[in-house]
């Protein structure tokens, strides 16, 4: 009995170094194509990828970007959001792209499709890249 009251703290420290970000949950390995933002086609370029725990990266239409997230899933938000600074005719679409993806909250997988969304009802919805 002692030994066991001994090795439970052990064993809730190993879980705690656990990712439980999107990324475990379906989004890792995989590159997200943005279809739409709040049910409106999104006719440029943009990819989200969740290289390693706690990271993102991606292309927006005009430059790549990375950012942390370590909201626990389905939790999201994006913090440290950092892009290159080309200049090219998407650079409007970029801006739709990454003012909506600074305000979503929530995220959810479902095979190869990754919703995010909040609380005001906006959404983004991705495909995963064949």
């Amino acid at each position: 009995m002692i030994r066991l009251i001994l090795t439970l703290p052990l064993i809730a420290l190993f879980q705690c170094d656990k990712d439980e970000t999107v990324a475990a949950y379906g989004a890792a390995d995989q590159v997200w194509v943005l279809q739409e933002i709040d049910g409106q086609p999104f006719e440029a370029s943009a990819r989200l990828r969740f290289p390693e725990e706690g990271k993102i990266d991606g292309n927006a239409p005009c430059n790549s970007y990375n950012g942390t997230l370590n909201a626990p899933y389905p939790w999201f938000e994006v913090q440290d959001l950092a892009a290159t600074r080309a200049a090219c005719a998407g650079l409007e679409a970029e801006g739709m792209y990454f003012a909506a993806l600074l305000t979503m909250t929530q995220s959810e997988v479902s095979g190869d499709v990754l919703i995010l969304r909040n609380d005001d009802g906006h959404e983004m919805v991705f495909t995963a890249a064949e």
